[in-house]
């Protein structure tokens, strides 16, 4: 009886999944082809340049986060872990800090939690381009510039994470 109500519930999963996959594209509005993800340009809490554009060409998870953020904190490990995974197929996390306290410092803080991806600063009016409302909202961007899924949650038990990695490297 315990095996069939398992066997239930791992069907109940995969019919889910199955049914999540057509709208992973969660800006697609009905259309086949992805939208583009928006360039941008920030610096870094050390004062460098980075942009989208040095991402060409990879699979990217887009991280926009804020160091008071207890969800993102939460969620960062899983991308990590997603990162790890799949860094030889080009998968890269690149955060945007916004909406953060005066004085934040979000690379010491990623550094203080055992990070090192890059994460730029100030990202306000990129978070606007992207129509970011909220922390943590994570965008998979494949290696064409298409924005394959949107995720606004810190659930990292969430199969559509790593589903959508396994997208943006196709």
């Amino acid at each position: 009886m315990t095996y069939l109500l398992t066997a239930s519930k791992k069907l109940i999963t995969v019919i889910l999944i199955a049914l999540t996959l057509p709208s992973i594209n969660a800006n697609a509005e009905d259309t086949a082809i992805a939208p583009q993800a928006p360039a941008w340009q920030l610096k870094t809490q050390a004062g460098d340049t980075i942009s989208s554009r040095q991402f060409e060409g990879q699979g990217v998870i887009l991280h926009f986060w804020a160091t008071w953020c207890p969800y993102c904190k939460k969620l960062q490990p899983k991308l990590v872990e997603l990162e790890k995974k799949y860094q030889l197929q080009g998968v890269k996390i690149v955060a945007i800090s916004f909406n953060e306290d005066d004085g934040a410092l979000p690379q010491d803080e990623l550094a203080s939690r055992g990070y090192s991806f890059p994460t730029a600063i100030n990202g306000d009016q990129v978070a606007i381009k992207y129509g970011v409302k909220g922390t943590p909202t994570t965008f998979f961007i494949n290696k064409n510039n298409q924005v394959i899924f949107k995720s606004t949650s810190s659930d990292t038990s969430d199969p559509r994470l790593e589903l959508a990695t396994k997208e943006i490297i196709k």
